[in-house]
């Protein structure tokens, strides 16, 4: 299987707001870049969109590193989301989860391949995530997209 290495990141300017998601795939010497700016988002919802349009991309099952800043994303898909499952996708109090078509998503591309999800300190010099903080940034300046799954219900 190859290996991935995939940065990811979620920005929005507001929260909720307009909003954008950067990723570097690196595979060998080969580098891509994916960005896309939304109207009316929040932060989760990118970092989550992130991780989603990260492994789209990926033609192949592969084994992956993604490296995020996002506890909220960390957590939620290597620990939380257990409990969600057996619960009926809701919190322990009964709630549903937030951002759940989001997780339902993630969930499936997440046993499409092997990954290991690395967490980093935002903003502290690591090469990858930097990247991918201009790029999320950037597109959530000049959001482009309306389209309803990856935008914040109103």
């Amino acid at each position: 299987m190859k290996l991935v290495k995939m940065y990811i990141d979620g920005s929005c300017i507001k929260n909720p707001g307009p909003g954008g998601y950067g990723v570097l795939l690196k595979y060998k010497q080969y580098k891509k870049t994916i960005s896309k700016g939304f109207y009316f988002t929040t932060n989760n919802r990118m970092e989550l969109t992130a991780a989603i349009e990260g492994l789209k991309s990926l033609k192949k099952t592969c084994t992956v590193k993604i490296i995020t800043d996002s506890k909220y994303l960390k957590l939620g898909i290597s620990i939380w989301i257990k409990t969600w499952k057996k619960k009926k996708w809701n919190t322990v109090r009964k709630k549903k989860i937030k951002n759940l078509d989001l997780w339902k998503r993630l969930n499936i591309l997440n046993n499409a391949h092997k990954i290991t999800w690395i967490w980093v300190k935002g903003h502290n010099g690591n090469y990858g995530n930097e990247i991918c903080d201009k790029l999320a940034k950037e597109a959530a300046k000049n959001p482009t997209n309306k389209d309803k799954k990856y935008s914040q219900k109103k």
